[in-house]
């Protein structure tokens, strides 16, 4: 247990990202920290979870991933009426964006729906739009749980000071050395540094060169590195390079309490690390996911090319879900990092947890014997 462990009150510094409450309460139950992303929430579906995980985390802590996006079409067009997003966003995506759509469900021979039958995705959309992000940060701010995490960009230095007043530590996901810095001056407690390698809104500065960057440049605050992490060795080496935890997301996606759909968790388990891209094509922004009909299509120069956030989302959501519901599961995809290469059988996710923990510590007794070894001779 390290500084980070004490003052969040786990025992091991192992965090798991997951839109899936299940796997957020086994791995604080296990020692770890469960973090639960709302993103595509509405506020009365994030109190409801909330409240289920403060009765079934074992009494262990818990936190809330949320996205608070800088830069969307809503802020940059003065939207700010929650009520009326959704069908305000739907007239700005270009007719000839929804025609590249269309062909490409001709091209994998997708069916249309009735609308009835359409993906419910209204707050998926509004969870990147700023008065979506606010309702849902009311929420989340009214509850207790240990930690605040902000997915895309800074968090806002009002979320940050109602955080702190009841005792919530904040973090936030930085690419580049410089936004670390940025987030340490406006008041946020643990910077959480992602990799090219890692799953969803992702830079392009590989783990062994941006972990040890963050951590020189934030000085004694506390980083998390992310990326390409899904056991103990790897936990090592991020402890290695000065990161005092690890952040994980992609191997909670095939653990038994995992909420993804069965068939994509069969899909995941086959899956090496070149079958990911990192593509705007799901979100506006570059996003590491399984590589598909829809990531190439969207990603061909010959396109018409990626809307900006939320935009590109909508349209995502919607046609992709169409496939679905057809079965064209070449078109289907979503976030996972490289490390689905190693993740090849279901386990619970307590089971995880311990055997992460277990190759840490022979890991880190084999370099000291290593070391030991070294200074003899």
């Amino acid at each position: 247990m390290n500084r980070l462990c004490r003052e969040l009150g786990i025992e091991y510094p192992i965090f798991a990202f997951s839109h899936c409450r299940d796997v957020v309460a086994a791995v604080s139950r296990a020692g770890g920290m469960g973090v639960l992303g709302i993103l595509a929430m509405s506020p009365d579906e994030i109190d409801i979870e909330l409240s289920w995980l403060e009765k079934n985390s074992g009494g262990r802590p818990y936190g809330v991933d949320v996205a608070i996006p800088g830069r969307t079409v809503d802020r940059e067009s003065g939207l700010t009426d929650a009520g009326q997003m959704q069908s305000r966003l739907q007239e700005m995506i270009p007719q000839k964006h929804r025609d590249y759509a269309e062909e490409l469900m001709r091209r994998y021979d997708v069916p249309s729906l009735p609308a009835k039958n359409g993906q419910e995705h209204g707050w998926a959309t509004e969870g990147f739009t700023a008065a979506g992000g606010e309702e849902q940060l009311e929420v989340v701010l009214g509850r207790e749980h240990g930690f605040l995490v902000s997915a895309l960009g800074p968090p806002p230095a009002w979320v940050i000071e109602r955080a702190h007043e009841r005792g919530t530590k904040v973090g936030a996901l930085v690419g580049k050395p410089h936004q670390a810095v940025r987030n340490v001056e406006l008041g946020v407690d643990v910077i959480i540094c992602q990799s090219y390698e890692a799953a969803a809104h992702t830079g392009e500065i590989g783990g062994m060169v941006l972990i040890p960057d963050v951590v020189d440049a934030v000085g004694d605050v506390p980083v998390l590195a992310a990326g390409g992490i899904g056991g103990g060795r790897q936990m090592a080496a991020a402890m290695g390079l000065g990161a005092q935890g690890v952040w994980t997301g992609s191997i909670w996606l095939t653990c038994r309490e995992t909420g993804t759909d069965p068939e994509m968790v069969e899909r995941l388990l086959k899956l090496n690390s070149t079958d990911t891209v990192r593509s705007t094509s799901q979100t506006g922004k570059p996003n590491r996911q399984v590589r598909t009909g829809w990531t190439e299509a969207w990603d061909d120069p010959a396109g018409p090319g990626s809307l900006p956030m939320p935009l590109q989302y909508m349209l995502y959501a919607e046609y992709t879900e169409r496939a679905r519901r057809a079965g064209v599961h070449d078109l289907v995809g979503g976030p996972v990092g490289q490390v689905v290469g190693r993740m090849t059988k279901v386990r619970p996710a307590g089971e995880i947890v311990l055997s992460m923990v277990e190759e840490y510590v022979a890991t880190v007794q084999r370099m000291s014997a290593q070391l030991d070894a070294l200074v003899e001779s």
